[in-house]
Formats: C-alpha cells, structure tokens, sequence
C-alpha cells in the first residue's frame, strides 16, 4: 500500500474506532458505501429492524460527534489523510469531483470505496469543504478556507451565467478576462462541479450545447468538421471521432456516411468529401451550382470566373465543371468564352 492510500485508511480506522457502538458503525459504513456498496435510509432500516427516519438520526448524530472529535484533534490519524487530500486539490485548483480527486490520491483508477472514504474524509474534516452530488452539481471536495458549499455553489453559478450570456463556448482565457480568480485553473475546478456546464477541445459551454458535449454521431461529426474549419472525407471524420476525447467514439466508416445523408448541416461537395453549410456551401449537382452561380451574377460570365467560383462551393475537377457547361438544356454559350443561363433555365 502506498503512502496516500495507507495514510487514508488509517483515518478511516481511527474515525470508526471513535464509534463505540457496532449499529452505529454499521450505519457509517453503509451508508457511506465504506465497503463499496451505498445504501439507503430504507435498506439500513430493513437490515437493523429500525425505522428510515429512526437511521437518519443516528446518522446526523454520529457525523456531528466525529466533527467534534475531529476538531478538537481526537483522531490523530485524521491529520495525515487531510494533508493528502489537501496537497492534491491544491494541484488541482482547491476543489475537485469527488472521482477526479480519488484518481489522483491513488494514482490509478479508484473504487467505489476508496472514492467513499475520501467523502467520508471530507464530511468529517474541518479543512475540507463537501458539494452533495444533486441535479446541479457533482459530488465534489474542496480546501474549507476557500468557501463552504453555498460559496463554491455560487462560484460555480456565475460561471454558468457567464457562459449563457456569451451564447457561445468560451476559452479558459476568455472566462478570466470576464472573472476575478487568482489562476484559470481555480476556474476549470469550479466549472468542473457543475453539470450544467461540459467541455471539449479546450472550450467550455453548456451541456445541453452539442459543440462542447456531442450525444450523437451527428453532434460528433459537426464538431469534427468545425473543429478541423474544413471540409473532409467521410473516412478521416471517422478516423477523427475515434481519436477524440469523445465519451463514446466507437463509430463504422458506413454509420457516419449515413448520418451526413441524413443531416442538412453537411453539405457533399466532391467524392466522400462534406463540409459544413454554415460555411457557404450549398446542396445540389455541380449544375446547380453554375445556374445559382449565374442567376446571382445575373449577366452572362467567363468560363474561368465560373469555374473559379464552382471551386469554392465543390471539390470537383475543373473537366467535370466544363463537362456541365456544354448541357445546352441549362447554359447558353453567348461568345466564344462567356456563358448565361438557357431561356427555359432563366
């Protein structure tokens, strides 16, 4: 065992001992999930033949009295774990989920009972501060001497009514130009309790807003082509989503190829190859494109000016671009190099 995980479990020892009544530790452990397994109010009661609310009691008393114990340094063992888990949120910027935090006490992927012990730690330790996991926030653990919960909360608030008035994702940069922290990590650690808020690629937005929080293939492949800013191949979008930092990026060449079929914000410019339409792209064959071309310019132009500007809109060879001039259904020939919209296109 090393030194974080043993001078952990030292205290959570050392904090049980004080306990002298086995329901009551059986209580603790339980509903701390100590042992790996959370229970609730109910469970506990079933299991001691207590009533809910009779648990809830011995719960809140117990808390209480190791607060107390701990205050007044009567778990000795208590003040190793606390300069643990304080020099790691200090690296981390003074707050931390609960599982950010246990990853890196123990330096690998924590279990569910080591994640417990730690916010048992924290609901007992006078140094640190605890964030209950709700519809809002994740459980999470803080240095006290920066704010108690209601603080952090309100941290974390203002940070999400920044990024609403803005309407947009925004950099770490961009939210310390318009907040008042002493590092931009203290305000990737706030945001990072919230979950109204998500990142990705370095921005940080709403949720609910695909660009920084994708759920769907058709989210993904958006981002991967606003973050590339132009146009690719179906092939390399999948090739990107599966080395992106997406939560779910196990995706086949053929899902992605129906799903820009399928969404209007992809446009096919050229063989396999889609863009964006926010980008100026248009849908349509490489006629409709000179007849939109045509119909803007509204006066007959050169071959070169329309294949200049086809080649904006496709990636095509400029043969293809001739080859459709020559349809005389579509395009009238008006001297040796200009050409205009036929009569029955007009």
């Amino acid at each position: 065992m090393d030194q974080n995980a043993d001078a952990i479990a030292k205290a959570i020892k050392g904090s049980l001992n004080i306990i002298e009544q086995d329901r009551e530790k059986e209580i603790i452990s339980r509903r701390f999930g100590l042992n790996g397994q959370k229970e609730t109010l109910e469970q506990i009661g079933d299991m001691l033949s207590i009533t809910r609310e009779r648990v809830r009691q011995l719960e809140k008393a117990i808390l209480v009295r190791l607060r107390v114990c701990s205050e007044e340094g009567e778990i000795p063992e208590l003040a190793a774990a606390e300069k643990v888990i304080i020099r790691n949120l200090t690296e981390t910027g003074r707050i931390a989920r609960v599982s950010t935090l246990a990853d890196k006490v123990y330096g690998r992927t924590a279990t569910a009972a080591e994640r417990a012990e730690l916010s048992f730690i924290g609901e007992i330790s006078s140094q640190l501060t605890v964030i209950d996991e709700n519809d809002h926030y994740y459980s999470a653990i803080g240095i006290a001497e920066y704010g108690d919960a209601a603080k952090v909360k309100k941290k974390a608030d203002e940070i999400v009514s920044v990024i609403k008035e803005n309407k947009k994702p925004m950099t770490i940069e961009e939210l310390d130009a318009k907040l008042t922290y002493e590092h931009p990590s203290h305000i990737v650690a706030i945001a990072s309790i919230s979950k109204q808020l998500s990142t990705l690629n370095g921005l940080w937005g709403l949720a609910k807003w695909p660009t920084v929080n994708p759920r769907n293939i058709r989210d993904k492949i958006f981002v991967v082509l606003e973050t590339k800013k132009e146009p690719m191949h179906f092939a390399d979008i999948a090739k990107a989503i599966s080395a992106s930092d997406f939560k779910r990026k196990n995706v086949t060449i053929q899902a992605i190829h129906n799903e820009l079929i399928k969404d209007d914000r992809f446009v096919l410019i050229g063989r396999g190859i889609y863009a964006l339409d926010a980008w100026g792209y248009k849908k349509g064959t490489v006629s409709d494109i000179i007849c939109g071309i045509l119909r803007k310019a509204n006066k007959p132009l050169t071959r070169e000016e329309i294949v200049k500007q086809v080649l904006r809109a496709r990636k095509v060879k400029e043969t293809t671009i001739l080859l459709n001039l020559q349809n005389k259904k579509y395009f009238k020939k008006v001297d040796k190099n200009a050409y205009e919209l036929a009569d029955e296109t007009k």
